[in-house]
């Protein structure tokens, strides 16, 4: 089982980018960001909210099944899952696993309750506090959304949450105990709270210019990390006679940290994720590498440094998604897979406006991506498309 492909069948997203994934192309061919500036904290700051077509889903999402106690980033989810099971033409006749995390669940709720509690005077809570906020409310709701009872998995493994996701949904199928398995990631984090945390950090972005998150930018002096929200889910299969592409690759690596934001100069756990990620590949059939590239000093420096040890002379065209959609934490990788998925289907290379130009010589084939969390957890992703396609 071990060499199996594992194919993607569908996949769905909900971001600033929309919800149609020829509209999400467009918005990729186009050299403009995301961001607006709303007044979240105390005063304004840049951040890329849902688009309004995302939106408008949502609002007929909460009105169709009265979902009005849910947290933004279980929506998100159960709204990017419905468009990938869609398109895969799954029916809730056959069972399949779900494993859909996040960096930080249930954001929204969880500091609306908390407030509450405080405010009030009388340590009481809403009935709802403790169900609504628990990490694997994401999973258990999709699969309530999809009338299915097979398995769930909700979990969090920071930033890197996501490709985690997708990495335990291709064990479970190689494994042989099931055939589909959706897997993804979701985060609505545009709360005061979570950006507050950002800025002591010292990490958010504060540049007044057209592109206020220089991710990939080596010569920026700040940190311009900015913050956006979204899900995506795919459909996994052992087999599928319309393949979208292929999972051919996955990676994974942790570094010994000194503290819980710590990254080490050279990226060590993303040299690990990547290298384990090419086992069995030549480094030079990689065509493009969609990095994490958060958009702050040390991160970006350090993943272009682990980048070149591990590609070397032989290094692919390099982007991310970060200057356009900022960083939705536990679903950054999976929205960079969709990217991935993107840039196969259509066979062309999306560049980051403000750097070189890179020159794509060749049809793009195969595309690894990166995602790093706090934790120094890094997971490492290589599809490749389908020849038939």
């Amino acid at each position: 089982m071990k060499n199996l492909k594992i194919a993607i069948s569908g996949y769905g997203s909900i971001s600033s980018l929309g919800t149609c994934s020829e509209s999400i192309w467009k918005k990729y061919l186009d050299n403009q960001h995301c961001f607006n500036k709303e007044k979240i904290t105390n005063k304004e700051e840049w951040v890329a909210g849902l688009s309004s077509e995302s939106k408008e889903s949502i609002s007929e999402l909460i009105k169709e099944k009265k979902y009005q106690q849910l947290d933004p980033s279980v929506l998100y989810a159960i709204a990017a899952s419905r468009i990938a099971v869609n398109q895969a033409g799954w029916n809730s006749e056959e069972e399949f696993g779900i494993s859909i995390g996040s960096s930080r669940g249930a954001t929204t709720s969880f500091e609306k309750y908390y407030s509450e509690f405080i405010e009030n005077g009388k340590q009481k809570v809403n009935p709802l506090t403790s169900p609504v906020t628990t990490l694997g409310n994401i999973s258990s709701w999709v699969a309530s959304d999809q009338n299915i009872s097979a398995l769930t998995i909700s979990h969090s493994a920071t930033c890197s949450t996501s490709l985690q996701s997708i990495a335990n949904a291709v064990a479970w199928l190689k494994a042989g105990f099931c055939t589909r398995f959706l897997a993804g990631g979701s985060e609505a984090p545009l709360t005061a709270f979570t950006i507050a945390q950002m800025k002591a950090l010292k990490i958010y972005s504060s540049l007044d210019q057209y592109y206020p998150c220089r991710s990939m930018d080596l010569k920026k002096q700040q940190n311009t990390l900015i913050l956006g929200e979204g899900a995506a889910s795919f459909c996994l299969e052992l087999n599928s006679k319309k393949a979208i592409g292929f999972v051919t690759g996955i990676g994974f690596g942790t570094e010994i940290i000194n503290h819980g934001a710590s990254l080490s100069a050279d990226a060590i756990c993303l040299q690990k994720s990547m290298q384990m990620a090419l086992e069995g590949h030549d480094p030079s059939s990689v065509d493009a590498v969609i990095m994490h590239s958060p958009g702050t000093m040390l991160g970006d420096n350090s993943e272009m440094i682990a980048i070149e040890s591990v590609f070397a002379e032989m290094k692919p065209l390099l982007t991310s998604n970060k200057w356009k959609i900022g960083h939705t934490f536990g679903a950054s990788g999976a929205m960079s897979l969709e990217m991935a998925l993107l840039m196969l289907k259509n066979d062309q290379f999306i560049q980051v406006p403000y750097l070189p130009l890179q020159k794509q010589t060749k049809s793009l084939q195969k595309i690894l991506i990166n995602a790093a969390g706090f934790g120094g957890t890094a997971f490492s992703i290589l599809v490749e498309n389908n020849p038939q396609n």
